[in-house]
Parts: C-alpha cells; structure tokens; sequence
C-alpha cells in the first residue's frame, strides 16, 4: 500500500470516528501513519547520506555529519520494530551501521548493526539490503586486515547483486577487490578486476564508480 493510500485511509478512519462513532478503525491508522512516519524517515535519512557522500567526493571542505541523520534511521527501525516489518528495520539497521562506519570511521560500532541486518535481510529474502549490509562488513574486515574475509564478503555481495541486476553496485564491489587482490600481492588480479570493473561502470553510465576506478589506478602506479 502505497503512502497516499494509508494517509486517505487513515482520514477515513477519522470521519468515521467523529461523526460515526466508529473508533475500531483508529488503532490501525496510526498503524498507517506509523509506516509513513518510518519510510519517509528512511528516506529523508538516505538524502543527507548521499549530500555526505557528494560533500565528500568534491574538492571544497570535508563534510560533516548531519545531526539529523541518525536520529531519522533509528526512528525508522524502532517504527519498523514496533511494526513488525522485518525488512524494514533491516534496512533501517544497514543505515545505522553504514553511518557508524562511512561517517564516524566507528567500524566497532557498525559492525554489529550490519551483522543483524544481514541476518534479517536474510530471513525475509531481501537481497539488496542482504548484498549492501555484506558490502560494508567485507569493507570492515578488509579494515582490519582480514583479507580472506572480505574477499568472500564481498564476492557473496557481488553474486547477490548480479542476481537481482545492479551492476554499478558490482562494479563498486569489484573496486574493493582489486584492492585486496593489490593487498595480496595479485597484481595481476587486481588489474583484470579493475579492466571487469571499468567495463561494466561505463556500461551502466556509473561515473562515479569509474573515477573510484581511476583512483585505484592511480593507487596501484604510486604503490609500485
């Protein structure tokens, strides 16, 4: 169901209410409006990621994080919680830990927010929150140099994310593998990761993902 459609449903129950005297329809609009509430703070949450991730990629001051951010994704999960929608609060999760981690470099305290909503994308089947959530935990373990462990991190995101089509987030992924493979002493690796990756960004018109592999490059001259 759609926002619009809780929102109308949800003043129908108020009319029914004040001139019916049906009040039986009111614990489930705010129900309603209790699932607007969550995926419009999930949203709004998302945008000043992106705005972050923008500030971050231009050349001007770093960005700061917007003290609006987190309180929207932990909204959203303790909505969704109360809510019972599994695969909403496992999303609202992933954004928790990805601010943990992208934002404050607090790997300890992402990893634990992306671990459970791994396991809860699992449970329902949702795999681009499942893919995401492996992502950042590969990039966690890459961090602490578990390089085994994030190959495969990564590898299981990968497969997730060939299945249901988003190639540009494979391409991004393929990056964080050829640093490894670098890491590993798999040169070779790490340049036919990139040439794979390279083709499939400029493929899906991902520019921001070839400059990431521009910069691997770049990365991987200044290394030798």
């Amino acid at each position: 169901m759609s926002a619009e459609d809780r929102i109308e449903r949800a003043g129908k129950s108020y009319h029914q209410a004040v001139y019916n005297g049906d009040v039986g329809a009111l614990a489930e609009a705010e129900r309603d409006l209790d699932a607007v509430e969550a995926d419009t703070a999930l949203a709004r949450g998302r945008i000043l990621h992106a705005r972050f991730l923008s500030g971050r990629a231009d050349d001007g001051p770093a960005p700061v994080e917007h003290p609006a951010e987190l309180p929207l994704f932990t909204r959203a999960a303790e909505l969704y919680r109360a809510l019972g929608d599994v695969r909403g609060e496992a999303e609202a999760l992933f954004w928790i830990g990805c601010l943990h981690q992208v934002i404050r470099r607090d790997t300890d305290s992402a990893v634990p927010y992306l671990e459970r909503s791994c396991r809860l994308a699992a449970q329902t089947g949702d795999k681009p929150t499942q893919a995401e959530a492996l992502r950042h935990l590969g990039i966690a373990a890459h961090t602490a140099g578990r390089l085994d462990e994030a190959r495969d991190r990564l590898e299981e995101s990968s497969g997730l994310r060939r299945e249901i089509g988003a190639l540009p987030g494979v391409a991004a992924n393929m990056v964080g593998l050829a640093y490894i493979a670098a890491a590993q002493s798999r040169r070779a690796d790490a340049d036919a990761i990139l040439d794979e990756a390279d083709a499939i960004a400029q493929s899906q018109g991902a520019l921001a993902i070839v400059r990431q592999i521009g910069q691997a490059r770049a990365d991987f001259r200044g290394a030798t």
